[in-house]
């Protein structure tokens, strides 16, 4: 009796640990379901609105100009950012501060990207910390769960199509 009941445990902890390294990979290799809060990407991205981030183009080098991308914050390790990339590296970014009275040109490194919130006036990202390692950068969010009005692929920019300046 007592055979039958370790034998079941341990069958029972041995199929936990395999859907857990299963869920795993599927989080930290394919996407995963992501709550967006803060203010820095409105009107694309509302406070709570929930996204779908896919991490495959993290590890294929696919992540775009335009893309939506998830990053681990370089001010706060332990928390995400939801920013637009900007510049990749060896683009000329065209910065200004917050005012819009100083502008100023930077060029993001190798290995390196350029994000922006797209509130421009209500965003903390690379203007203030400057270029982010490609390393930081988490999933490429494409897709709006939640609203359901908003339900769907996510639309380009609303500054315009300002990536790099030749």
């Amino acid at each position: 009796m007592l055979r039958g009941v370790l034998g079941k445990t341990f069958r029972l902890v041995g199929y936990t640990i395999q859907y857990g390294c299963i869920a795993h990979c599927a989080f930290e290799y394919v996407g995963g379901v992501v709550m967006c809060s803060g203010p820095s990407m409105e009107p694309t991205i509302q406070n709570s609105d929930i996204v779908f981030a896919e991490n495959l183009s993290r590890h294929f080098y696919g992540i775009q100009r335009g893309d939506i991308v998830i990053a681990k914050s370089p001010s706060d390790p332990k928390s995400n950012i939801c920013k637009r990339v900007i510049g990749l590296e060896g683009d000329k970014i065209l910065t200004s501060s917050p005012s819009d009275f100083f502008k100023s040109h930077n060029y993001v490194p190798t290995g390196h990207v350029w994000l922006e919130g797209d509130n421009l006036q209500n965003s903390t990202d690379s203007r203030y910390y400057g270029p982010i390692p490609y390393g930081l950068i988490r999933g490429r969010i494409f897709f709006k769960i939640w609203p359901l009005s908003d339900f769907g692929f996510l639309r380009d920019s609303p500054n315009g199509h300002r990536f790099s300046d030749d």
